[in-house]
């Protein structure tokens, strides 16, 4: 099975098929060995974190574009860009083996142009990157429309930091289970399975390691016995800022995978009852999935956080985790695809169902009750904005501080990707007045 040829069927299958990497590279991924499975996650991530790039390059070195049943060959040279100007596989090795792809893509006659157009880049790649270099899009390989809320939002230097770190590999974040262990002493059982890590920076996240090089999950001690779990360092805060007590009943809204359910209740084993809804029927199986796994109880629930009427028993809640749907401009890094599957005109349609959720929510919150909102979204209509005009709308609301560290009633938190080396995040306290 020839691997780059598997890759550009999976680029081909997200970019012009708009189906997300996470649904079509494991089903590629499947039948491999693990070394080819790694170099197949390897050319996919890379070539979509670059994407704008490597077609200028693919533009200007052809007299017109595949189209139709050949557009799987565009993609394959783009696989032959990336390993030519990203990894360390010797140009040579590259070439022969992209070429020879074109046979597993069922399209020999292709082999010579392939060829020709690899070989042409290496004699004219120094000219092309420079002319890439001299325009935005292609220099920080973010669509236009992106590029100019995010300058907009946070000014050029800002926004361009921004972008320089979505197109680097996230690091591995683990959340300890302390009803199992300390994270001191899972620090002390990855130290003996030679798994490095380190503390994360921030001192509320007490449950959070960071690995020194990422790792199989079954490799990791106790996973399957549930003494922890793979969860972004930024995502981890949202059960310490929810501040789950004894004896609430909590509603965590929108909850597949589950990360936040579980956490919540590894934190707080004694509230009254945890309720996960979502709207998508077949993640809530990872809900569950998580639950067992942890030997945890929730009530879960097929519904939607924006028509709660449909699904909920009358019961008001102590408190309630709005991780609302959002453009997920925040975790890019992890899901290069994002940014070429979102379209400026989703921020709008988003902007309004949180804000039906958000309304829809609040209704079914106790008096002097708190709703976290989060988002893993760096863009301010979705974030400050969006909290801005909910308690503009909203009297018996106030937004309160987050935490004794983190005590700025004026705004919420607004995490940007890589920053304490978590994804970008927005999280904000409210509490309904009594």
């Amino acid at each position: 099975m020839n691997v780059r040829a598997q890759a550009a069927k999976v680029l081909n299958q997200v970019v012009e098929q708009g189906q997300s990497l996470s649904q079509a590279l494991p089903a590629a991924q499947k039948d491999l060995n693990p070394k080819d499975k790694a170099l197949l996650q390897v050319l996919c991530y890379g070539v979509l974190r670059t994407l704008p790039r490597l077609d200028f390059f693919c533009r200007s070195l052809m007299q017109k574009p595949l189209k139709g049943k050949q557009r799987a060959m565009h993609f394959l040279i783009l696989v032959g860009f990336y390993q030519l100007l990203y990894t360390r596989i010797p140009s040579h090795a590259a070439v022969g083996e992209t070429v020879d792809g074109t046979k597993a893509l069922k399209a020999p006659g292709l082999k010579g142009m392939v060829n020709g157009v690899l070989r042409s880049f290496l004699r004219e790649q120094e000219a092309l990157t420079e002319k890439a270099d001299q325009q935005d899009t292609l220099k920080y390989c973010h669509p236009g429309w992106l590029v100019k809320r995010l300058q907009s939002a946070y000014g050029e230097e800002k926004a361009a930091s921004i972008m320089t770190e979505n197109n680097q590999q996230a690091p591995m974040w683990l959340r300890v289970n302390n009803i199992h262990h300390t994270r001191a002493e899972y620090k002390t059982l990855l130290d003996n399975a030679e798994l490095n890590s380190f503390d994360a920076i921030d001192d509320e996240n007490s449950n959070a390691l960071r690995l020194e090089k990422a790792t199989d999950v079954y490799k990791l001690p106790g996973f399957t016995e549930g003494w922890v779990s793979v969860q972004d360092g930024a995502a981890q805060l949202a059960a310490h800022y929810l501040g789950a007590q004894e004896n609430d009943l909590i509603l965590d809204a929108c909850s597949a995978p589950g990360g936040k359910t579980v956490h919540t209740l590894e934190l707080q084993p004694l509230i009254t009852q945890m309720v996960a809804v979502d709207a998508d029927e077949k993640r809530l199986v990872r809900v569950q999935e998580n639950l067992d796994r942890l030997q945890l109880q929730a009530t879960v629930i097929h519904g939607d956080a924006s028509k709660p009427g449909e699904w909920w028993n009358g019961d008001l809640f102590d408190r309630i985790l709005c991780d609302a749907p959002c453009s997920a401009t925040g975790v890019i890094r992890r899901h290069p695809d994002i940014r070429w599957l979102r379209r400026d005109s989703d921020i709008a349609d988003l902007v309004a169902l949180q804000k039906s959720i958000l309304n829809a929510l609040w209704d079914k919150l106790k008096p002097g009750g708190i709703l976290l909102y989060a988002t893993c979204s760096v863009l301010p209509d979705e974030n400050e904005l969006q909290i801005k005009g909910f308690l503009e709308s909203r009297s018996d609301a106030t937004l309160i501080p987050l935490s004794a560290q983190y005590n700025s009633a004026s705004q919420g938190r607004q995490l940007l990707p890589n920053e304490d080396a978590m994804d970008g995040f927005y999280y904000a306290k409210l509490q309904k007045n009594a």
